[in-house]
């Protein structure tokens, strides 16, 4: 049985000014409804009425979260991940309690943690082992099994605990982790442990399991050795082979006190060389965040040649990239004018510049190389040319309208 925990007026300290602002940014990232089917339209017709009727509800300990909706997409190393979408307005009561406990948490989170935290973010995490893989000679990629899947409640709860002691925060905290799934497949099923990605406060719930199970940990009994962790994705970095190897099993036991298990397939010790050396060693790259960390050629500013380890755009990013493009069908119907394709793919095509160029940007041309191939295979199909005659008009476009798109204005024009 749950405590039935309330202040002295019988209420909990919970505004409606909270629950208003909680609102905001929810509604601002314009997720998917949940298993009740409200839609973001239908919430703004009564949504006075419903954020009073939750803020009524969790004052007085009277709410408790429905299912979530279970969505699966692909992975795209394979695989498939489940997603636990909540209704949106068990979303903003998650939310009202992340902006209670983000303060807290921050004061104490370690500097090596980047993932889900205000004013960092994956590109400072990779700035990180970019610096740390000049100075160390290995690198342990780590994969936790199923981390959010696996998550066990009572140690996540002392997790919690040691954060906060408000315990409205604590009960709707357990009720959120017990609530039931309503499965892909049609059927329903009761949580035991795991914290769904998709929610709210699932980020923050995982910040704070990996706190005390890893990054404390780390600090207390491998101060000299460096990492960096955005949620469950791990680069701890070694001077050698040996202390790798001696430092992977006592995180795969570290793991395993925490009801936890490393992927022993994913997981590995990668050899930091630069390019142009002759080490045999097996493992010689890995990928974090969507960039690829491997041996690689460099131009000094006076011309020189140099080998590096360094990140640029993984081959799984370009994949999912492509992936998109192609589901997009966006060059397929020519009635279409050129202008009107640079805008269905303007706001992605930024957002591809901004995370993945920020390293080696030159490796973009991976991505949009290929996307003006279609847009000249499109130019030939609209104007029925062949290929030579399409491939240089659009060239000519590219040089005299870069205005059209994006990776134009940065200069990726080529075929």
């Amino acid at each position: 049985m749950e405590p039935k925990v309330k202040k002295e007026d019988g209420r909990y300290a919970i505004s409606m000014e909270q629950v208003i602002a909680a609102c905001k940014k929810v509604r601002s990232k314009k997720g998917a409804g949940g298993v009740d089917g409200m839609t973001w339209e239908a919430f703004d017709k009564d949504w006075q009425s419903l954020l009073y009727k939750l803020w009524n509800r969790m004052t007085s300990g009277s709410y408790f979260p429905q299912a979530t909706r279970e969505v699966i997409i692909p992975k795209a190393g394979g695989g498939e991940r489940r997603l636990g979408i909540p209704i949106l307005l068990d979303r903003i009561a998650q939310q009202v309690v992340v902006d209670i406990l983000e303060p807290l948490v921050e004061k104490e989170f370690c500097n090596s943690s980047y993932g889900y935290r205000p004013g960092r973010n994956a590109q400072d995490a990779v700035a990180q082992c970019r610096k740390m893989c000049f100075t160390y000679g290995w690198a342990i990629d780590l994969d936790i099994k199923g981390f959010f899947d696996n998550i066990d409640h009572e140690l996540l709860m002392k997790a919690v605990e040691r954060f906060t002691q408000e315990k409205w925060i604590l009960m709707y905290v357990k009720r959120w982790l017990n609530a039931a799934i309503h499965k892909a497949e049609g059927n329903i099923e009761q949580r035991t442990k795991g914290t769904p990605q998709g929610g709210v406060i699932s980020p923050a719930l995982a910040n704070m399991f990996l706190h005390f199970a890893f990054d404390k940990w780390m600090e207390k009994y491998h101060a000299n050795n460096p990492f960096e962790r955005y949620a469950d994705d791990v680069i701890v970095h070694c001077y050698s082979l040996k202390e790798a190897e001696q430092l992977l099993e006592q995180i795969g036991e570290r793991m395993a006190e925490c009801m936890l298990s490393l992927h022993p397939e994913k997981t590995k010790i990668v050899k930091c060389q630069k390019w142009g050396s002759d080490d045999e060693y097996p493992n010689k790259s890995f990928d974090f965040l969507g960039y690829q960390f491997k041996p690689r050629k460099a131009s000094t500013k006076d011309g020189r040649l140099i080998g590096t380890f360094s990140p640029g755009i993984s081959s799984k990013a370009v994949k999912r990239i492509q992936a998109w493009i192609s589901e997009k069908r966006l060059f397929k119907d020519t009635s279409k004018k050129l202008v009107e394709i640079s805008y269905q793919i303007e706001l992605q095509t930024r957002g591809w510049i901004n995370y993945y160029s920020k390293f080696r940007p030159s490796d973009m041309r991976k991505v949009f190389n290929p996307i003006n191939k279609q847009i000249a295979k499109w130019y030939a199909k609209k104007h029925k040319c062949g290929w030579i005659e399409a491939s240089n008009k659009v060239q000519q476009i590219a040089a005299n309208h870069r205005y059209l798109f994006d990776h134009w204005k940065k200069g990726y024009t080529s075929f």
